[in-house]
């Protein structure tokens, strides 16, 4: 019996590719750039099996192209680049990689706002360029932290994480929205529940952790930062596109709010000249939330797990369309 053909679209953690390995053959793009549409459909026309990055657009035309295409493992914990209803549709299985980033995106949060809040990016860029000439009473001022207010736009697991350690760390008030409560947030940190205005108001940091949809996507531009206060460190670690990225950087120039740290741009990368990156009290990392050791590996070996399942024709373990299990290729 012919093994399972796969194509992989970027190089993942050996732990992820020896089990791919073991079972399909596997073609893997070598680069460390994605794949050009038109490769990544010529590369999927006989596979079995996909593994994707956020960075690839999977919809309707390259699925039409693959005929013989089970499931898409998409090697992340969202989607967005994945056309779901138009898999569903051809009987393709969906999986992602959720769960096991959790602790390490909520660490690059508090990071970030620990960060942004201390001038840390700053005043390391003028100790290294010469303007560190002795120690200033006024130099380099931030933000306190403890007993401050902390909003969390989004009390999933990583919203609920990374309250855990602000509270728990520096004895932060917590608001926080979500659609529904979430009485494990208001019982182990005493949580409250408001609409996102009232967050905007109260919060001296403000966190986002929200999914990437039709109703979230711009949901942060100018109107939201003019809510803020003055002293207000601004954190994203979700998505880009949930903020308007050139009323965030004229928020920042104006000084409406402090600071802002930013794991997630729109695009990605971000140009070297985008006008984000010349503004002192923005800190900007390259999507490094999961990018720890075990954190990474873990992903590799769940990436794996939907891949197999799917070509096998079992339930894959994390599977974004269930549904589509009756009508599966």
């Amino acid at each position: 019996m012919p093994r399972p053909k796969v194509f992989v679209s970027r190089r993942i953690p050996e732990v992820g590719l020896n089990a791919i390995s073991a079972e399909c053959d596997v073609d893997l793009w070598p680069d460390r750039l994605p794949p050009p549409a038109d490769e990544l459909k010529k590369r999927a026309k006989d596979c079995d099996g996909l593994v994707s990055l956020l960075t690839d657009r999977i919809d309707g035309a390259l699925l039409d192209s693959a005929p013989k295409l089970k499931v898409v493992s998409n090697y992340a914990v969202g989607f967005n680049n994945v056309d779901v209803p138009a898999c569903t549709a051809r009987g393709v299985c969906v999986g992602n990689t959720p769960g096991v980033l959790t602790d390490a995106t909520a660490d690059i949060a508090v990071t970030l706002l620990l960060t942004a809040a201390r001038r840390i990016g700053e005043s390391a860029a003028d100790a290294k360029s010469g303007k560190w000439l002795t120690w200033e009473p006024l130099g380099w001022l931030g933000q306190d932290l403890t007993g401050r207010t902390l909003g969390i736009v989004g009390m999933g697991r990583i919203g609920f994480a990374t309250a855990k350690r602000l509270h728990n760390g520096w004895d932060m008030k917590v608001l926080y929205t979500e659609q529904i409560p979430r009485p494990e947030a208001e019982r182990e940190f005493d949580a409250r529940r408001v609409e996102l205005d009232e967050l905007l108001r109260e919060s001296d940091f403000v966190s986002v952790h929200v999914d990437l949809n039709s109703s979230t996507k711009g949901m942060f531009s100018s109107e939201q930062f003019a809510k803020m206060k003055r002293t207000a460190v601004f954190v994203n670690s979700a998505r880009g596109p949930l903020v308007d990225q050139a009323a965030l950087a004229e928020t920042l120039r104006s000084g409406t709010i402090f600071a802002a740290g930013l794991d997630v741009t729109e695009p990605e990368p971000l140009p070297p000249d985008h006008e984000l990156y010349k503004l002192p009290n923005c800190v900007i990392v390259p999507h490094i939330a999961s990018a720890t050791v075990e954190t990474r590996n873990a992903m590799a070996r769940l990436c794996a797990n939907n891949l197999l399942a799917g070509v096998r024709g079992e339930p894959l373990p994390n599977w974004v369309n269930p549904e589509v299990a009756d009508k599966r290729r």
